[in-house]
């Protein structure tokens, strides 16, 4: 795994997280775009310190994580080396940890 002074490079390209992106209303795809862009100019240890954020990982499911996008949403994702890989997009807390 690449180090953690590394930044963090962003995959957008998972076909459920650009569905769920792109069904997102302007006010939201702006905020949801601003974290994006934050994300991508810090390294992993500031990523992991931003209290902002919240990175947290998905107990029920190692090697998966929760970062938040906005007030609103929050997107699974997982880490392979410096890339922050987007895979679902969730319009509540819970439902990004597979909860009801």
């Amino acid at each position: 795994m690449s180090g953690n002074d590394d930044k963090v490079l962003l995959d957008l390209n998972y076909p459920a997280f650009q569905n769920e992106l792109f069904d997102l209303d302007a006010t939201e795809i702006k905020k949801v775009t601003k974290t994006l862009r934050k994300i991508k100019g810090i390294t992993w240890n500031e990523l992991f310190r931003d209290n902002g954020l919240k990175w947290e990982e998905l107990k029920s499911i190692p090697g998966k994580y929760t970062v938040r996008l906005s007030q609103s949403y929050r997107a699974v994702v997982v880490r392979e080396g410096s890339w922050m890989r987007f895979q679902t997009l969730h319009p509540d807390h819970d439902g990004a940890y597979g909860k009801k």
